[in-house]
């Protein structure tokens, strides 16, 4: 049995959680409304403040599914009550994020700026402070568009193993390679 899947999601206070005749589930609660479609075979449950997931079989594509929706319906819980919030850091000299609305205007280095829509479901913010990098900031209620608009970002100009230049997460530590070895 999956051990995730077998885990009752606790509905927060505020939150409501219906399931539609097309087996797509909505999730409504104090930041906003999210919507994911369920495959058929997996059947959800709703007891007053409890969600649960059962599969029919024990076939390798039930489980993972099992498994799969379980932790989406409890990422989407998160998200309609805390929301999630993603920040990059810009590392390198001459490197900017200047925002106006969900239009981003970074400079990464390259011959021209590089303007980039952030989707209107995301909040975007950009800091500059003295002696600190520049950094971008992520906020919203989608876990998985929040995940892909920052890789995104950050292939735009990866972090590179020799200075470190480049965009990255905050946290995130990059590996490190010796330069050149010294002549002779």
């Amino acid at each position: 049995m999956s051990r995730i899947g077998k885990q009752p999601i606790t509905l927060p206070k505020g939150v409501t959680l219906t399931v539609g005749g097309d087996n797509s589930i909505t999730v409504k609660g104090p930041k906003g409304e999210l919507k994911e479609a369920i495959d058929r075979d997996i059947t959800v449950t709703v007891n007053e403040a409890e969600v649960t997931f059962t599969r029919p079989t024990d076939q390798i594509r039930h489980r993972a599914l099992h498994g799969l929706y379980r932790a989406l319906v409890a990422n989407m819980v998160k998200g309609v009550t805390d929301g999630y919030t993603r920040k990059l850091e810009l590392v390198g000299v001459g490197f900017k994020a200047a925002n106006q609305g969900n239009l981003l205007d970074l400079s990464l280095g390259y011959s021209h700026n590089i303007i980039f829509e952030i989707p209107k479901e995301i909040k975007v913010a950009t800091a500059t402070e003295k002696g600190q990098n520049p950094m971008i900031t992520l906020e919203g209620i989608d876990k998985q568009l929040i995940g892909q608009v920052a890789a995104k970002l950050r292939s735009l100009r990866k972090p590179e193993p020799y200075k470190g230049k480049g965009v990255k997460y905050v946290g995130e530590v990059i590996r490190r390679k010796a330069g050149k070895a010294a002549g002779k």
